[in-house]
This record gives structure tokens, sequence and C-alpha cells, in this order.
């Protein structure tokens, strides 16, 4: 599971008790540092985070610190269900945790005046480049991840096998085909998570990829209001038709089906693809059923077989807080993660995530294991996500979700997306 902006009104912060999950290690103080008995200095680290699914993880790196400093507390509150606004609200209120997520790319701007320059750290020189740079902004390293990513369509290669599809699809043509070809033999071809909104993100970025070699450059179009969805058919038509196939071919009630429904379906082997996920949601996959075959292609975006790509990189970010008074002490922490004997494992045991570190091994997965593989002789795309704010993303979202309920036509939905990324897609 995820690529920024602020200012809401206050009443909305009282909603990130409610609606989050309080990892504590601890009880929350008011002040940052206070003496001990024996006279080493005691801190306190508040840490707010989305990607609940890493809880269980993160709290092992926090369990493992404790070893390492006895004297740092670390308070962990995670959320998923509307982050960027809880964020918001903390910001408003002058209530910034030491340690925020957002995602990167243009988010790395939104929060670069909340966010401490590490360029300088350990852990900027333990990136690969590619994080390095999408953690960057003038010149400067703003934000680390826990993870780097892998966006993909994600298969069962024995349903495949099943319904006697013998080559994965790549074009649209091909995967209407074998859609038919598994719903012929009693498989459900598509279970959606249409529940939440950041699906639609992950799913609509390969098809920007598709449409042009600088997303960059698209986004900064749409945004500046110089472009039509009607401009590129491959967002307007093959898009929505993508999205289309998947309702008619996908399991009932899709906007009442969250993230876990989206792994519990595919995890019963009675469906044979899951959209809108990515390297992420393997971990959950093989919990509920450790046998299950994976494999990854590439959205089939068009009738072009080579448009067909895995997108890799690094989309979230963790921030630390250049006003902290714990700021020297955070830093410490992360540089220990990312520097440490215990942190190059972690990512790929503890987590099972993608390293975004130079030497770090990766984890014994079948989505990072295919990635390496398709590597070697493929293209992948560029992480489009990036490029705009997620407060657009969630409208985007939104408003799709309002498509599927047929609540707005397809000319409705592109117009006021078109409207959403000129309010919400950049930094003010």
């Amino acid at each position: 599971m995820k690529k920024k902006s602020l200012g809401v009104i206050a009443a909305i912060a009282s909603l990130s008790i409610a609606s989050s999950i309080l990892v504590g290690c601890g009880k929350k103080t008011t002040n940052n540092t206070k003496q001990t008995t024996n006279n080493k200095k005691s801190v306190t680290i508040t840490c707010f985070q989305n990607s609940p699914e890493y809880t269980d993880a993160i709290n092992a790196y926090i369990d493992q610190y404790k070893k390492v400093k006895p004297n740092v507390k670390i308070d962990l509150e995670i959320t998923q269900a509307d982050y960027p606004t809880l964020l918001k609200a903390k910001i408003a209120s002058n209530n910034i945790p030491d340690v925020f997520s957002s995602t990167a790319g243009g988010e790395i701007k939104s929060y670069a005046e909340y966010s401490a320059d590490l360029s300088n750290e350990p852990l900027a020189k333990a990136m690969t480049d590619a994080v390095r740079t999408n953690m960057s902004y003038n010149g400067k390293v703003l934000g680390l991840p826990l993870k780097a990513n892998v966006f993909a369509l994600i298969y069962n290669k024995d349903l495949f096998e099943k319904a006697g599809i013998t080559k994965p699809p790549t074009t649209v043509s091909e995967l209407e085909a074998a859609c038919k070809k598994l719903q012929s033999a009693g498989i459900t071809p598509f279970t959606n998570g249409y529940k939440e909104w950041w699906v639609f993100k992950h799913i609509f970025q390969h098809y920007m990829d598709a449409d042009t070699p600088d997303v960059s450059k698209l986004v900064d179009k749409f945004i500046a209001g110089k472009t039509k969805f009607e401009d590129h058919p491959l967002l307007y038509d093959n898009f929505f038709d993508f999205i289309d196939l998947s309702l008619k071919y996908g399991t009932a009630k899709p906007l009442e089906s969250d993230y876990n429904a989206e792994v519990s379906a595919f995890a019963s082997e009675k469906v044979a693809m899951m959209t809108g996920q990515g390297a992420w949601a393997e971990e959950g996959i093989l919990k509920i059923n450790p046998n299950i075959k994976i494999g990854i292609i590439g959205y089939p975006v068009s009738n072009n077989p080579k448009q067909s790509q895995i997108i890799a990189g690094a989309d979230q970010a963790l921030r630390i807080y250049n006003k902290s008074k714990v700021l020297n002490e955070t830093k410490a922490l992360f540089n220990w993660l990312y520097t440490s004997d215990y942190g190059k494992s972690w990512f790929s045991e503890t987590a099972k995530v993608i390293p975004p570190i130079k030497d770090a091994k990766m984890p014994n997965l079948q989505i990072p294991k295919a990635m390496q593989q398709i590597t070697k002789t493929q293209k992948v795309g560029d992480v489009a996500i990036n490029y705009s704010l997620d407060s657009f993303h969630q409208k985007f979202g939104e408003i799709m979700q309002a498509y599927i309920s047929k609540a707005k036509t397809r000319d409705q939905a592109v117009r006021e997306i078109e409207k959403a990324w000129m309010q919400l897609g950049a930094a003010k």
C-alpha cells in the first residue's frame, strides 16, 4: 500500500483517536523528555503513521530499539482511513508528531517546511539512488521510506492454469479472453477493493505511464488545466473500460470490499486476480494461504503488449519534524534502522518488504522475486502517483466510487477529476 497539503477545521483533530489504532509503547506525555532516576534523559518520540499492515513489523523494531536505547520510548499511532485529513488537522492545531507519513514526490515538496534535512545523515547515504531521488526536493533529502514498492496486477498461477490460460495477458483483448476462460471454469476473474479510495490511484498510474514517457509533465498540464481526458484515449477510454471490465467479471458489492476483504478473497483461491494492490499484499495473502502460487503482470492497458509494465519505486515517505524537541534522538532511531545489522535484516525478514537501502537482501517472497526476474528483461514504469498530492488522490478515489455506484457518468467523473487536479494536485 503508497506518494501532500495543509489546513482543516480543528474539530477533525478529535477523530484521530477514534479512527486510529494506538499501538503505544507507553502513555503519551506532554513533555518529550524528562530525567530518570539514574540521571539518564528519558525521551519520547511520537510517531503518526499510515500502513496498518506493517504494525507488527514496526513494533518489532521498536522493541529491538529499547534494547539499544532503553531511555527512548516510542509512541506509535497508526491509521489508514482518512490519514491525510487527520495529519492536516494535527498540523493545523500545532500538534505535529516527531515522525509522520506522507506520499513521496509532490508531497515531499508540500511538507518541506516541516521536514528535517536528512541529506548528511547515514540513512540518506544508505538509500538506493532511485529511493533517494523519490525522497528529495531542492537537492535535500527530506524523507525516508520503510520500503520500496511494486505495483502490478496480481494473479493466481494455479487458477490461470486450471482455466487453460497458458500465457498471462498483456493486451486488452487477451485480458478479456482470459476473463471468459476463468468464468467458464467457475472462477471469478477479479476481486476489487473499491471501498478503499487509494486502490484507484494504483491502477490509474499504469495508464498514465503508458500514455507518456514523462508523467511529471503530463501531471503538470492537468494541474494547470492545459489538457483534458479526451486528449488521452488511454485515460478516458482504456482506464474506464478496465474499471468496467473489473466490475463485469468481479466479485459482488465491490464498494463494500476493503483491503482485507480483497486479500481474503484472493487467498481463498476462488478469485484469479486482485486489482489496485502490490507487493505489500503478499504477506497478508500468505498468512491465510501459505501454499498459494502468486504471479504479477503489468496491467494490460492497450493492445500494445509493450505498454503492459509493472511499476517499481518508493511511493511512501516518513518525515522527521524539523522542530521536534527530540530531533537528534529521532534521527538516531532511523539511522540505526537503516545501517545496523538488525535494521538491514528487518526490511526483508521482519517487514518482508523490498528494502529501500543498498546492501540488504530481498525478502523470500514471490512478488519481489518475480519483480527481479521481470526487470532483467523489461522496463518498469514510473511511480506516477508521486507527482500529485494525496489530497487529490483521495478525491479521485471518491469520484471513481461515485462512478462505480452509477451516481456519475464517465463524462461527469472526468470533469470532476480534472477540476480536482487543478485544485488539489499540487501544493499552493
